[in-house]
């Protein structure tokens, strides 16, 4: 139940009932972002597949046969990226109470291993007609794989466009690696399109080379994404830029003098913070409690990304 969720939070973290309901409603907030990504993501890939499939045999193109079942892999990196967004987002719980960030790594390394093996079939297909068969002279594409390779462009650009923007609002690592899946498709379009053009002009064996050149640039995509999933998942330490704003806005608050250590660590998309502060010792337990409130506070507000931030502090000089 909801008011549930609400209690553990407060729980979990000190927080007031009114800051843990308005994350509650973030929370509801991406999912339904993502259930909207998700259902422009499959029903675009499927009439997009389907569309590229019928150019690529009617059109006698290998190339944008491939690029078709590079389409028609989106639709299911598309269900996987929504259900790593649905898993990440539930609730703290009793056996997780860190909550379900990382379970988005887990998903995007899914992803990278799915456009890995498209890019695999991809490249046998193309190697066969190349290497395999060399005798079987290729069949000229026909016009309608052309236009299909360029509406394929557009198209993808757009979704991968849209995907990316709304990915990094919510901070899922798993539907900006689908975005770059709709990015790859675009390339390999491109690449589709090469093809098709340069065998049209009577150079056959470059309608086989496309769909070669495509499958190296699903791999390229698949291993970048891979890279990206496991540096998050060992508990990676933020960028020193991160941390210089961190210090900026925590040495902006009144009555902290000093900081004496700071970590902070990746925990899937999101970040937590470990931060030791000077601050006057002569300050009563409540008044020092108030300095750390107040940091607490505003960090988790100016930096959206951090999930929670542990303050200890250290006695300092006494303020004059």
């Amino acid at each position: 139940p909801k008011s549930n969720r609400i209690e553990w939070a407060i729980f979990e973290n000190g927080g007031s009932i009114m800051e843990r309901e308005t994350e509650f409603m973030n929370r509801k907030q991406i999912q339904s972002v993502a259930w909207r990504l998700s259902v422009v993501g499959i029903v675009g890939n499927i009439l997009l597949s389907g569309f590229k499939l019928v150019a690529g045999i009617c059109g006698s193109s290998g190339a944008m046969v491939s690029d078709a079942l590079h389409s028609l892999s989106d639709v299911f990196a598309t269900l996987i990226a929504y259900l790593g967004v649905r898993i990440a987002g539930k609730a703290p719980d009793i056996d997780h109470p860190y909550g379900h960030d990382r379970f988005e790594c887990v998903i995007s390394l899914v992803l990278s291993a799915v456009l890995l093996l498209t890019g695999a079939g991809i490249a046998w297909a193309a190697i066969k007609s190349i290497f395999l068969s060399p005798d079987i002279p290729p069949e000229i594409p026909g016009k309608i794989a052309l236009i299909a390779a360029v509406i394929s462009i557009a198209f993808k650009e757009w979704m991968f466009q849209y995907t990316k923007r709304w990915a990094e609002r919510i901070h899922s690592s798993a539907f900006l690696a689908d975005a770059w899946h709709h990015r790859a498709d675009a390339l390999s379009s491109v690449g589709a399109l090469i093809g098709i053009a340069g065998a049209r002009l009577g150079y056959s064996f470059m309608d086989p080379l496309a769909g070669l050149v495509i499958a190296g640039m699903i791999g390229k995509v698949a291993f970048d994404i891979c890279r990206d999933a496991l540096s998050k998942m060992v508990d990676h330490a933020c960028p020193a830029s991160f941390e210089a704003q961190l210090r900026t806005c925590i040495l902006s608050q009144t009555d902290v003098q000093g900081i004496d250590l700071i970590h902070t660590r990746k925990f899937g998309e999101r970040v937590y913070v470990d931060v030791e502060l000077c601050v006057d010792g002569t300050l009563s337990l409540e008044e020092a409690h108030k300095i750390a409130e107040s940091v607490h506070q505003r960090v988790e507000q100016e930096f959206p990304t951090v999930k929670h931030i542990m303050v200890h502090l250290n006695p300092g000089k006494k303020n004059q």
